[in-house]
């Protein structure tokens, strides 16, 4: 039987002046410099034996799959179970001096950070991904699979 390679790629730089915490947040896209990289990574995957693309959801996701996508051939299959982890702060600015978490309000949700008490369990990130990627793995019959998501799932792998 082939070996199957199973890539995750993280999405590029995202632009974010603000220092905002988007997590599932719609509207965050790359900067320039998140799209060179995603240029950058798909040259990596030029030769490769592809058979499968997928993509979070997100639009900081699928516009880094979408290079890879050109020089793969490959279509990208948008998949929900690859999405960022959920969490409760997505909207604030939780880096720096004017960082909401300093603010006792938010204090609640802090109270378990190997769980997290303030977002999807890292337990079921790693289940969700785990069976993601055994589902891939099985249908690629040897050749490789990318998938472009975010930091915490790939942590979580």
């Amino acid at each position: 039987m082939a070996r199957t390679t199973v890539h995750l790629v993280r999405h590029g730089e995202v632009y974010n002046p603000k220092k905002i915490l988007y997590g599932r947040m719609p509207g965050y896209h790359l900067s320039s410099r998140g799209n060179s990289m995603a240029v950058a990574t798909s040259k990596f995957f030029r030769g490769r034996d592809v058979v499968y693309l997928a993509a979070s959801p997100l639009e900081r996701a699928q516009e880094t799959a979408r290079p890879i996508a050109e020089v793969t051939g490959c279509e990208v299959d948008t998949r929900e179970d690859i999405l960022e982890a959920g969490n409760t702060f997505e909207g604030l600015r939780t880096k720096g001096w004017r960082s909401q978490l300093i603010n006792p309000i938010r204090w609640r949700h802090m109270t378990n950070p190997l769980e997290p008490s303030w977002g999807e369990p890292y337990a079921e990130i790693a289940a969700r991904m785990k069976e993601s990627i055994l589902e891939w793995t099985a249908a690629a019959e040897g050749g490789d699979v990318i998938v472009v998501t975010h930091q915490l799932p790939i942590w979580m792998v």
